[in-house]
């Protein structure tokens, strides 16, 4: 079996709206459109904007300058650079890339060492790498959201991880109110959860049921990545549907108060 490093590292590389509770666009706010704007982000990212509609969908996430936030597996940085100038010089983000494990092939990429390399360009200052194991999902500060993009399928791609587990450390990272986001690849509706590995994607309905397990309240979804045209029948790596995906946003609070 591959191990946790290897599955999201094939991922990254590539790097079922809930329709009864589904929230309009919000408006994009000049701080947002700012930081999707910067000159500093690679053209290559850029050019990705189109089919991923990053500002639509940080303003549909609510966050704000000041905010601290963090990003598990951050791939190669796309969100990365967005987020922390979305926070600005009084906010900061904890972005949770796993270090290489001692067995990893020669050829493999070190997704924690691309990430540290942002985190030491000018005007990123406010990037802090978190490089530890994935079965030890932990950050330094509480806080106020955790973003996860096209990942959350693979949580259930390595005997290591127990997703239950995963996802009350994520609970237990947060601040009273704080936000859980996740946008990930849909799943046929009903699809069981062999797909996550043979297809790389998970249906929104079990990942609303095993985060409002580990106690979380569910906060809204969004269409703004849906896709009609996708079949849920191929892997998203596959050139028919490879960056025209059909894509789930789904919005998790952590309670302000301890359930009785």
């Amino acid at each position: 079996m591959r191990n946790v490093y290897q599955i999201f590292a094939a991922a990254c590389l590539y790097a079922c709206s809930l329709a009864a509770s589904a929230a309009p666009a919000a408006p994009i706010p000049d701080f947002v459109s700012a930081a999707v704007a910067d000159s500093a982000r690679p053209m290559t990212d850029k050019a990705r904007d189109a089919n991923r509609l990053p500002a639509e969908t940080i303003s549909f996430a609510g966050i704000k300058p000041g905010d601290i936030v963090g990003e598990l597996f951050p791939g190669g940085g796309y969100y990365t650079r967005i987020l922390t100038k979305v926070v600005g010089a009084q906010g900061h983000v904890y972005a949770f890339a796993p270090p290489l494990p001692p067995d990893a092939p020669a050829d493999m990429q070190d997704f924690s060492a691309r990430v540290k390399a942002i985190a030491a360009e000018p005007g990123f200052g406010g990037l802090t790498v978190v490089s530890q194991p994935f079965t030890n999902v932990t950050f330094p500060v509480p806080l106020d959201l955790i973003w996860t993009s096209q990942n959350y399928h693979d949580f259930h791609n390595s005997a290591k991880v127990d997703v239950s587990v995963l996802n009350k450390q994520i609970f237990d990272a947060l601040k009273p109110g704080g936000v859980y986001f996740i946008v990930d690849h849909a799943a046929a509706k009903g699809a069981d959860l062999s797909v996550t590995n043979t297809l790389h994607r998970i249906d929104a309905d079990t990942v609303k049921q095993e985060v409002v397990a580990a106690g979380f309240k569910f906060d809204g979804s969004s269409k703004l990545l849906a896709r009609d045209s996708d079949p849920h029948t191929s892997p998203v790596f596959d050139p028919s549907v490879r960056g025209k995906t059909d894509q789930f946003i789904l919005k998790f609070r952590k309670p302000k108060t301890k359930a009785k």
